[in-house]
């Protein structure tokens, strides 16, 4: 059978509360951040981000966080057909914090939990072929119900030829060694644990752990002689994390010392955050097994990956993407604490982005002025408008990807909540409508702390009225502005869009945008995504994408607004725009919504009316789009 899959995780899997507060009890954190979390959980994102083919096996509850895990696991491009779906019981919860860079606070809420009740008869014989290795944890050793279905999974695997490792993963609360109190105990000793281990270690070819992890498999607190006794049962390649010293591996008899074993070189990094290493750890090095390279290779990718786990907040959303390692590794390190390093944040960020918009079809009806100051507009009626909007959007859309909305939170908020969970991409505005220099819509706040309200699937779009020519006051102005919007958006883990229209502002030539680009990305900037005029020549686009691309190779797109053109003038500055690969789609307003807003406020159209002529106009758009899309050629072709 053919082997499309590199790696299958069987195991823990949980939603892990991590307090954002550091430096404090955990009984003094006041929020925190939702991750997934549970060893093989985190194994499996980190492979996958490592560009491997992974898949996990595990129970979640038939609830909110059992379907955010999954939902999560696909985003990062986890196979999802071993998760399993426990109607009984709940998912695991975690609830951590970063006391110190030594102390970890946890709790563990596993009681009769999802993953724990994972049998025999959920592994598929046939989703175990697929694989090229299945990599097993401790902790669902320490229970028969779990134990048989990793037995069952590892058996399968060495019949159908695939390879198969062990995370120690020794969690003495796990094996109900420590009180709820203890969960951050790493090593209590128990001769029933190390027996239980010792029975199936002959089954890997593959064993990593910590000394600590390796005294409890090998029955002795000498570290070189619990790797004898491992080595005594199992002939696999022991890799032993030394923590600062890096790690090393044994192929063969277990030296003296374990400064003779095969390593890889370490970073001199600034230690936030032990939570979360070893998965990260394991994720690099399970990458350059699988990939057949030497272990001093594979440790080096090991020890990277470790080294952005302590650095960062969070366990799996601080493994790196491929290209980040990469860069990494040609780089070295400039500052040894990683998450201060604008540069490599920057690139663990855009490379890390959930889902993938090549196509980009936005109904834009965020406008708030525009609709205010026609005739029979109240603030209720044009909320009422806004869910006819969205009715129409999605009335075009039809569940397909690659269409969007545009849609404030002060007129449209009934609209914009109706819109979340539905898979439309979702801009929301921050600025104040005509604004210049500058100013934000009051539910953002002084401290534009509003922000942290926000769900995460929302993208922040900004308007910023700008030219190059304006003066130093008005740009120190709207920069400080756009400064400190970028870092609460980032902080609160949102994109943003982007918009500048000079050509309201002053003359405009085919220069002028490519400038106002290279002075945002000046600033430190990284729009995910820009919204930009209709240029009408192919220079100014030119000149703006190779602005773009210059800065960040990693920016999600371009998206072209509309300013009320007529449809026809649209369509050839479509023709245009889709002549470059950056430039993914539009998003346009007024020429799909404008006369239905006039006639239905004014009492002429009814809803049905109004949903339909704009539902006609804005599948028209898209099809205009897509058919320009398709005729741009090879330039097109590349994208």
């Amino acid at each position: 059978m053919s082997k499309t899959l590199d790696v299958i995780t069987i195991g823990r899997s949980s939603v892990d509360l991590y307090g954002a507060q550091v430096g404090g009890r955990l009984e003094d954190m006041g929020s925190f951040q939702k991750y997934v979390g549970g060893s093989p959980t985190n194994m499996a994102t980190g492979t996958a981000r490592l560009g491997l083919k992974s898949a996990l096996i595990t129970r979640v509850g038939d609830e909110h966080m059992g379907r955010f895990i999954r939902e999560e696991l696909a985003r990062e491009g986890v196979d999802v057909r071993g998760v399993v779906t426990d109607p009984e019981r709940l998912t695991a919860l975690v609830i951590l914090g970063i006391r110190d860079q030594e102390q970890f606070p946890l709790i563990f809420y596993r009681a009769d939990c999802a993953d724990m009740a994972l049998c025999e008869d959920d592994i598929d014989p046939a989703f175990i072929a697929e694989a090229r290795s299945v990599v097993a944890t401790g902790t669902h050793l320490s229970h028969p119900r779990t134990e048989a279905a990793v037995l069952k999974a590892l058996r399968l695997a060495r019949e159908n030829g695939a390879q198969t490792a062990l995370d120690i993963d020794y969690r003495p609360n796990l094996w109900g060694l420590a009180g709820h109190g203890d969960g951050e105990s790493r090593y209590i000793e128990s001769a029933a644990v190390t027996a239980k281990l010792q029975a199936h270690l002959h089954l890997f070819d593959l064993i990593v752990g910590t000394e600590e992890e390796f005294h409890i498999a090998g029955g002795s607190t000498n570290t070189v002689e619990a790797l004898r006794a491992v080595r005594a049962v199992s002939g696999a390649t022991l890799v032993c994390k030394r923590g600062a010293r890096g790690a090393v591996a044994f192929t063969g008899a277990v030296p003296d010392s374990l400064d003779d074993g095969e390593a890889g070189p370490g970073f001199p990094i600034e230690v936030f955050n032990v939570l979360g290493a070893g998965d990260g750890f394991m994720s690099g090095l399970l990458k350059g097994w699988l990939d057949g390279e030497p272990w001093p290779v594979a440790l080096k990718y090991a020890n990277a990956c470790g080294a952005f786990a302590v650095s960062r907040h969070g366990c799996t959303p601080a493994y790196p993407s491929l290209t980040e390692l990469q860069w990494f590794l040609d780089r070295g390190v400039r500052t040894p604490a990683l998450r201060k390093d604008a540069d490599l944040e920057q690139l663990h960020w855009s490379t890390n982005r959930h889902g993938t918009w090549d196509q980009m079809r936005v109904f834009a009806f965020d406008h708030r002025k525009q609709l205010e100051e026609m005739e029979g507009a109240t603030a209720e009626k044009i909320g009422a408008f806004k869910l006819l909007c969205l009715e129409a959007a999605q009335a075009v859309a039809g569940g397909q990807p690659g269409y969007g909305i545009l849609c404030d939170g002060r007129l449209g908020r009934d609209a914009l909540y109706k819109a979340a969970g539905t898979g439309l991409w979702i801009g929301r505005p921050v600025e104040w409508p005509g604004s210049r220099p500058l100013r934000l819509e009051p539910e953002i706040g002084p401290d534009f702390g509003g922000l942290s309200e926000w769900p995460l699937e929302n993208v922040v779009k900004v308007l910023c009225f700008c030219h190059p020519d304006d003066d130093a006051q008005m740009w120190a102005d709207q920069e400080d502005t756009l400064v400190r919007l970028f870092a609460s958006a980032r902080r609160n883990r949102l994109e943003v869009l982007l918009e500048v229209i000079p050509s309201k502002v002053a003359p405009v030539d085919d220069d002028t945008t490519a400038r106002i680009i290279e002075r945002i990305y000046g600033l430190g900037l990284y729009p995910d995504w820009w919204k930009l005029e209709p240029f009408k020549t192919e220079a100014a686009w030119t000149n703006a994408c190779d602005a773009i691309t210059r800065h960040d190779p990693h920016v999600r797109g371009i998206v072209v607004l509309g300013l009320d053109a007529p449809a026809a003038e649209l369509a050839q500055s479509f023709a245009l725009a889709t002549r470059q690969p950056l430039v993914k789609g539009f998003a346009v307003g007024r020429t799909i919504f404008a006369d239905a807003a006039r006639a239905w406020l004014g009492g002429r159209m009814t809803d049905a009316e109004a949903v339909a002529q704009m539902a006609e106009r804005f599948r028209a758009l898209a099809q205009t789009w897509d058919q320009a899309r398709a005729g741009r050629g090879a330039v097109g072709a590349a994208a």
